[in-house]
């Protein structure tokens, strides 16, 4: 396959399986597009139906209240795509996404995603999987905002970020540590009470930073805390 300049999409999880012509047929379909840390990929309501995926780099996926607060929904990273729904529906962009770093993107028409979901089965139901898992998400999400204080949603991201360690320490880790206001933006909530609710887990060992990290040392007690914390 083609790796002009890293122009490949032999690492994307939506093409995982395809035979190597079917890769090259799809990267030779693509514009590749660049784009340098803070810069807005795609407008909440733009009117444009193509199909991005991430070759390098990562993105926010980020919506504004009337009063103009920023709400992330989602960080994702190389190897993840979005823009699938207007390539679907038509409809304009439900959301705006942001590089967070310096990041390749791959453009499909959404007339040539379409033709791939109707002749790639495995394609269509790692899709389907994608957005299933979109909508059990923003169905927790909404629960959390509707049952859970500020605190509570802070720790339960946490839990939700953090990844086992691939240094295979048997310990849970946030790599990067997202800016604290981009965590309390996922949690509609302040960077003031994001500190705040870390801080209440620093002094017991639960959490440790290093460098750009955030180790959860002890997983099984900040979610017995956050349960403790649920029934009270």
């Amino acid at each position: 396959m083609q790796d002009f300049d890293g122009r490949s999409l032999s690492g994307i999880e939506m093409f995982e399986g395809l035979d190597e012509a079917e890769c090259r047929h799809l990267e030779e379909r693509c514009q590749w597009r660049r784009f340098s840390a803070g810069q807005t990929i795609l407008e909440q309501g733009g009117d444009s139906s193509d199909v991005l995926f991430i070759v390098q780099g990562a993105v926010n996926i980020v919506n504004f209240s009337q009063t103009g607060r920023e709400i992330a929904y989602a960080n994702l990273s190389a190897g993840e795509s979005f823009g699938e729904l207007a390539a679907i529906d038509g409809q304009p962009r439900s959301a705006s996404v942001v590089a967070t770093e310096a990041t390749l993107v791959a453009v499909l028409p959404a007339e040539r995603f379409l033709d791939l979901l109707k002749h790639q089965a495995a394609v269509t139901f790692r899709m389907l999987t994608r957005l299933t898992g979109m909508v059990r998400s923003g169905d927790v999400r909404i629960m959390e905002l509707s049952t859970l204080a500020a605190t509570q949603r802070v720790f339960a991201e946490l839990l939700r970020m953090a990844k086992p360690d691939a240094a295979g320490t048997g310990l849970y880790v946030i790599h990067p540590l997202p800016p604290l206001r981009e965590v309390a933006s996922r949690v509609s909530t302040t960077r003031e009470t994001v500190a705040r609710a870390m801080s209440q887990l620093y002094p017991s060992g639960i959490i440790r930073r290093k460098g750009r990290s955030l180790y959860i040392m002890d997983r099984g007690k900040l979610e017995d805390l956050l349960a403790t914390m649920k029934a009270g």
